[in-house]
């Protein structure tokens, strides 16, 4: 198995908490698996406005939206999702870096967050932070580029309440470009129920986004 993912914040004896790695495995084929599930998605962003959507952050940080594609520069911020909370859920976006660019996919943040507050699943392909997407930042990490600059890929991200051996766990499956990179089991249940956001990291960074949606899970 390729060794893509080093898992971070968990005791020694816990090695399955662990960030299981799949990496390399296709699963294009689950949505077909699981039969017809477009109708249960749920669309954030309309295409044309950021209706839903709040910046945090500086005043010189910008979000808007350019030829159907929400688009995020200047200083530090974050564009939040004010529908929710969600606890359990599916969520996939298409999302692009620039080239040296940093940003990130926010998951049961809260409604005013800052950086650390919340999951966040790395947007990040040259940056000089070596965490690379596909990472859960803090987490599980990934050093490889597994997508290049200035090019759209997507994330599928799959986040459940659950129980493994008597343990109570929050469950993440992260998803690129449907290759199924890991599960990594949270056994400190670190974050509750909350919403989505998308990280402006830094004034050299770019991030673009064309699409934003949810499933909610059964708890």
């Amino acid at each position: 198995m390729t060794n893509l993912v080093h898992s971070l914040r968990y005791p020694m004896g816990l090695a399955l908490a662990l960030c299981v790695s799949f990496a390399g495995l296709s699963v294009s084929g689950e949505d077909d698996a699981k039969g017809d599930e477009s109708a249960k998605w749920t669309t954030l962003f309309d295409g044309e406005t950021l209706e839903g959507w709040e910046k945090v952050g500086r005043d010189d940080s910008k979000w808007e939206v350019v030829d159907g594609v929400i688009k995020g520069t200047g200083g530090v911020s974050m564009l939040v999702n004010t529908s929710g909370p969600y606890k359990n859920f599916r969520y996939r976006a298409e999302v692009k870096i620039n080239d040296g660019g940093n940003s990130g996919v926010y998951f049961r943040t809260t409604r005013k967050p800052g950086f650390m507050d919340g999951y966040e699943a790395q947007v990040d392909s040259t940056h000089t932070d070596p965490i690379r997407t596909g990472s859960l930042y803090g987490f599980c990490h990934v050093y490889p580029q597994l997508v290049k600059p200035d090019t759209w890929f997507t994330y599928e991200i799959e986040v459940k309440d659950d129980n493994w051996r008597g343990r109570d766990m929050t469950r993440i499956k992260i998803t690129v470009d449907g290759n199924e990179l890991y599960e990594y089991m949270d056994f400190e249940k670190t974050y509750g129920p909350g919403h989505f956001a998308f990280q402006q990291h830094d004034p050299g960074s770019i991030v673009h986004i064309r699409k934003s949606e949810v499933m909610p899970l059964d708890d």
